[in-house]
């Protein structure tokens, strides 16, 4: 990759080492031309700072997702994928747009954007509402920088592919550290996941949310609906608190959860999605979405990979989350834990979950009511 002349000379190396030029001083600086694997990408305001804590700039953020090329374009590659703007960086105060409140300084952009270039590609997927969109359903590397270029920090991709966007090809077990439990929390947790996977005859790749959490993905034969996938890690989540009661929760409702390691199973649900591998989190430390190699999870922090120092990882160990992508093999069959589901139910009348709130009644879900609001439930 490198900047089209503009006559101007670099300004400074870039994230990962790679050369650019067209940059004047930060108060005037004009765009540049990225070639990208045989496409021009323009960057506009390249030195606008998008992480004042660590001076990284829109530029930067650029240059990382091109390090990291075949790393975020195989985690998003023909995958309908959400795009989280940040187009004014993240500062102190930058708020995140919600269903509830419009209003904020960033957004998530569903439908793909007016005016995108010929080469990006698109899905359409239908959300519980019922209604369509068109989502991005990045094809090459060109897409993602273009993406970048609008401010896109975090990418979402679903779990499905473009060609068929009713069938997961994905399972994502979400460990999700609950108020007084962190990262380290889930790292303990993570060592039963990939046991448990494996006495189902499965295999996850784990990484770091970015956060504080850890996410496990698992590929699997695109057979199955939402509605069976979303069981199937429901199944898999009762049977992992079964066996770890004081560490893990399926418990939907927060005042209920406690002290614990959360499996959001609804994370398989339509229409919701998980930040990719190698994407960028809007925290001060700008950090990333890292694949993990097993023997590594007791011993890393979510820290410890960001836009300054995923590049080099990158680089010595390659893509790790490679397994998951698409028509990668091996994939693995669902019937295991269908057959665990359907035995939870029949021994221990373990039925359905509660969807979150936005979804429509779905058959054979409980009652979704906050417990402490229910006035029919025993005290």
């Amino acid at each position: 990759m490198h900047g089209k002349g503009t006559g101007r000379r670099p300004c400074r190396a870039a994230v990962g080492g790679l050369p650019y030029v067209g940059c004047m001083s930060p108060s005037a600086t004009p765009a540049v031309e990225l070639e990208v694997r045989g496409r021009t990408v323009r960057v506009s305001s390249p030195d606008k700072v998008y992480f004042p804590e660590r001076g990284i700039t829109k530029l930067d953020v650029v240059n990382y997702f091109v390090s990291v090329g075949d790393g975020i374009l195989g985690a998003l590659l023909d995958r309908p994928t959400t795009l989280e703007r940040w187009p004014k960086g993240v500062f102190e105060g930058a708020k995140l747009a919600t269903r509830m409140d419009s209003t904020g300084d960033a957004f998530y952009q569903k439908r793909v954007p007016q005016g995108a270039p010929e080469y990006v590609k698109t899905a359409r997927i239908a959300f519980p509402s019922g209604r369509t969109a068109d989502e991005v359903a990045p094809s090459e590397l060109a897409v993602v920088a273009w993406a970048a270029n609008l401010g896109t920090l975090t990418f979402h991709p679903w779990p499905v592919l473009g060609d068929d966007v009713e069938s997961p090809d994905q399972m994502r077990i979400d460990l999700d550290p609950q108020p007084g439990t962190d990262f380290s929390d889930a790292a303990r947790v993570a060592p039963h996941v990939r046991e448990l996977l494996a006495e189902h005859g499965m295999e996850g790749t784990p990484k770091t949310s970015g956060g504080r959490g850890i996410h496990i993905f698992v590929p699997i034969e695109p057979r199955w609906s939402f509605v069976e996938a979303r069981r199937a890690t429901i199944a898999f989540g009762r049977e992992l608190e079964r066996r770890m009661p004081e560490q893990v929760t399926m418990k939907w409702w927060k005042e209920e959860r406690g002290q614990k390691i959360f499996v959001d199973y609804n994370q398989m649900a339509r229409d919701r999605t998980i930040a990719s591998a190698y994407s960028i989190r809007t925290n001060p430390r700008a950090t990333v979405s890292a694949p993990l190699r097993w023997d590594e999870v007791g011993d890393v922090h979510p820290d410890d990979f960001d836009v300054l120092t995923m590049p080099a990882r990158f680089a010595e160990v390659g893509d790790l989350f490679a397994p998951l992508v698409a028509h990668a093999a091996p994939r693995y069959s669902l019937e295991p834990l269908l057959e665990l589901a359907a035995r939870q139910e029949a021994e221990e009348g373990h039925g359905d979950l509660p969807y979150p709130p936005e979804y429509p009644k779905m058959p054979g879900e409980p009652k979704r009511v906050q417990p402490s609001k229910d006035r029919d439930r025993p005290r």
